[in-house]
């Protein structure tokens, strides 16, 4: 039974993407016919249609030419369009993914160390609390373009963005998640002896990974978006950098490339979040089933 309503949920979300790409693909086609059905927002000029999508993103990814031809692996048409464009699909993509995980690290540790730090004591909190109201009452986005300004148009202004919007999401679970831990586990602990490094190791650290994990979700897309809008401001390479040169050029596909690749990256890594939630956190469904 349970096979039968996972096959049923996979063909409820196929048939929803046919219908959605179907309407895209053809349903400005009939607004000479039905003005009042079909919204302006279908108009490939603003979304282009998810043929034109594709044949972009093959030329984009240097997989044809931009007549249509397949570019040869073994006759190095691949690898001299690849040359030629420093800024290929591959290329502003792994730039964009690395980036993204060096700002999705370094916010995920400085946080959680932080609001572990800060969640344990209450005199420490006391003293830092209105400073971090004061930072986090600031839009992260809207520091974006200081932040390229004093780091440059290189990754590390990209990384940097990227931290800035993780690092508060996870020190606010990562502090509630300590201060919500029970007194009588670490009474208990210190009452067998365990020392304070003992009592963080054992018993606040692992109490506190499920208010972690409930931030990394959000966080790893919160990471990517501060690397796109880096990007935007000010980039070399990448796929904000993309997304751009297409509205330059008023390529509608060119940009749609650019965010079904961001929404697939996206879809990806969420998923490797949930896989490491589940495997690290398997403790708590054993727990539950006890």
């Amino acid at each position: 039974m349970k096979r039968y309503g996972t096959l049923g949920t996979v063909g409820w979300q196929v048939l929803i993407c046919a219908v959605v790409l179907s309407v895209w693909q053809w349903g400005y086609d009939l607004r000479t016919k039905l003005p009042w059905l079909v919204p302006d927002l279908l108009d490939p000029y603003f979304i282009s249609k998810p043929s034109m999508i594709f044949d972009n993103f093959l030329i984009q990814s240097c997989l044809t030419s931009k007549l249509g031809a397949f570019n040869g692996w073994f006759n190095g048409d691949f690898g001299k369009c690849l040359a030629r464009n420093e800024n290929n699909l591959w290329a502003a993509t792994a730039i964009t993914l690395k980036n993204t995980f060096f700002g999705f690290v370094t916010g995920v540790v400085s946080g959680f160390i932080a609001g572990l730090i800060l969640g344990r004591s209450d005199r420490l909190s006391a003293i830092f609390q209105p400073f971090i109201t004061a930072v986090n009452s600031i839009p992260r986005i809207a520091l974006a373009p200081i932040i390229v300004l004093a780091f440059g148009i290189g990754d590390m202004s990209k990384i940097v963005t990227s931290w800035i919007v993780v690092v508060f999401l996870v020190f606010f679970n990562t502090f509630e998640g300590a201060r919500s831990i029970d007194e009588g586990f670490t009474n208990a602990a210190r009452l067998l002896g365990a020392s304070e490094w003992q009592i963080t190791r054992t018993v606040v650290i692992p109490s506190t990974m499920a208010w972690v994990f409930a931030s990394l979700t959000p966080a790893i897309s919160f990471a990517l978006i501060g690397v796109i809008v880096g990007e935007f401001i000010g980039a070399e390479r990448g796929i904000g950098r993309l997304i751009i040169e297409s509205e330059a050029r008023g390529e509608a596909s060119g940009m749609m490339v650019a965010v079904v690749v961001l929404m697939l990256v996206g879809v990806v890594l969420s998923t490797i979040i949930w896989r490491l939630q589940a495997y690290l956190l398997r403790w708590q469904r054993q727990r539950s089933a006890e």
